[in-house]
């Protein structure tokens, strides 16, 4: 189930090093719960249908141009119908010096007012890619994610099938640990997901008979990573005698987390198979049908064209 969450405007200041105009209240208290951005050059001319002010609203050097070539009478108009509309902050691009009567129509709606010295596009681009990561629909899975061979591999299965033990070999042999037990995912872009671990358990496993271990202690800084995107699902399930498992991998599984489909396969557990080998050259194989070659269909066509001889 996708969860919704907010963030505090005090972290979006902090990250961009924004400069506060105004503020109607402490940073820690103003929350953004929106994702989207909003550049309000049609709402200066007076269009307010389809208009979300729970968005941050950019002022760039457009809007600042549109609004000179107005008279100071229609200007305080067209800001003050702007203002009014509370929108849940105001960020103002390329250092542009808008007047003091800004920040008093800010103090008199209560709406957060601040300025950036970086260009409208630049910073846009930054914002949103933060607000996507910090704001995208984003549900907890029970599962582990590592990253082997730079593809995050997501481990599922149901409890004790060795998921814990699997991320602690990867990690012996030089991969990365990203979260165990709870993998929170957030839907970043379209095509792409994040996953990393909850705060209080980041960083710790838990292995049945010893307890919860710290991955970056024992294995030092380079054994961790805070987040990484989802490449491919692994689901891990005890070996089930007479089950028909894909011998040639020529039927392509997915995997559906938040509305995208994630490469996906099935790993059957049994004892004396070294299952973090096995996950090593899936990874590899994913990462190699991603740069457009694919080992069963090669081998499948390889096949047919000797039978066809």
């Amino acid at each position: 189930m996708e969860e919704s969450h907010s963030i505090e405007l005090s972290r979006i200041i902090d990250e961009f090093n924004l400069e506060t105009l105004y503020l109607p209240d402490l940073p820690e208290n103003i929350l953004v719960s929106c994702s989207r951005v909003n550049r309000p050059g049609l709402q200066m001319a007076g269009f307010y249908d389809h208009y979300e002010p729970a968005r941050l609203q950019i002022i760039g050097i457009v809007e600042h141009k549109y609004l000179e070539q107005l008279s100071s009478e229609e200007r305080f108009k067209r800001l003050d119908d702007f203002f009014r509309s509370r929108p849940v902050g105001v960020i103002v691009t390329s250092s542009i010096q808008l007047g003091s009567y800004t920040e008093e129509l800010a103090d008199k709606y209560g709406v957060p007012l601040m300025r950036t010295t970086l260009r409208t596009s630049e910073f846009m681009a930054a914002l949103i890619s933060y607000l996507n990561v910090q704001l995208g629909p984003r549900m907890t899975r029970h599962g582990v994610l590592v990253e082997v061979y730079g593809e995050g591999v997501l481990l599922l299965g149901d409890s004790g099938v060795g998921k814990s033990e699997t991320a602690i070999e990867l990690l012996k042999r030089g991969h990365r640990l990203i979260a165990d037990d709870a993998v929170e995912i957030t839907k970043v872009s379209a095509t792409t997901l994040v996953g990393r671990a909850p705060e209080i358990i980041r960083h710790y496993v838990e292995l049945r008979g010893i307890g919860i271990v710290d991955v970056r202690r024992l294995f030092g800084m380079g054994s961790v990573k805070d987040s990484e995107k989802i490449d491919l699902v692994i689901n891990l399930e005890p070996w089930q005698e007479g089950k028909m498992y894909d011998r040639l991998g020529l039927d392509d599984q997915h995997t559906e987390i938040l509305g995208i489909n994630v490469p996906s396969i099935v790993i059957p557990v049994s004892h004396g198979r070294n299952i973090s080998v096995v996950i090593e050259v899936a990874a590899m194989n994913n990462r190699q049908k991603k740069m457009g070659y694919n080992t069963a269909e090669e081998f499948n066509k390889r096949l047919m064209d000797s039978m066809t001889r």
